[in-house]
């Protein structure tokens, strides 16, 4: 148990039409203090995207979750972002928005392996 560290992780949630409240889980974003840990997963089943709207742009979905890779990553081409600390970047990522990629609440654990965490939680949650 010493060797367990705490971590936190919200589930990112598409919802093409944010009026009618409706999501899909795409992913999982996870951060670990002590591991000095941030790392995002994620994929969009283009088949259901196309069963709750064919107007969104899966190319440009896509490529606004790579920006948030960048995030984590703390490249300076992610924009001031990518600059902050890891649990602000991770705090931003997290927060609360109503736009068509949302954010689940953060949830906690512990862990020895935030990697294999990350892996398990999208298996069992996006997958």
């Amino acid at each position: 148990m010493q060797d367990k560290v705490t971590f936190e992780y919200a589930i990112i949630r598409l919802a093409p039409r944010v009026e009618r409240e409706e999501f899909f889980n795409i992913g999982v974003i996870l951060f670990s203090k002590r591991k000095k840990f941030l790392d995002v997963k994620y994929s969009i089943d283009s088949a259901k995207l196309n069963a709750f709207s064919c107007e969104l742009d899966l190319e440009a979905l896509n490529n606004y979750l790579k920006s948030w890779d960048l995030i984590c990553k703390g490249d300076k081409s992610a924009g001031v972002i990518g600059t902050f600390e890891l649990s602000d970047r991770f705090r931003w990522l997290a927060a609360s928005r109503s736009t068509v990629i949302q954010s689940s609440k953060t949830h906690s654990g512990l862990t020895d392996n935030p990697e294999k965490e990350l892996e398990d939680i999208f298996e069992k949650y996006v997958l």
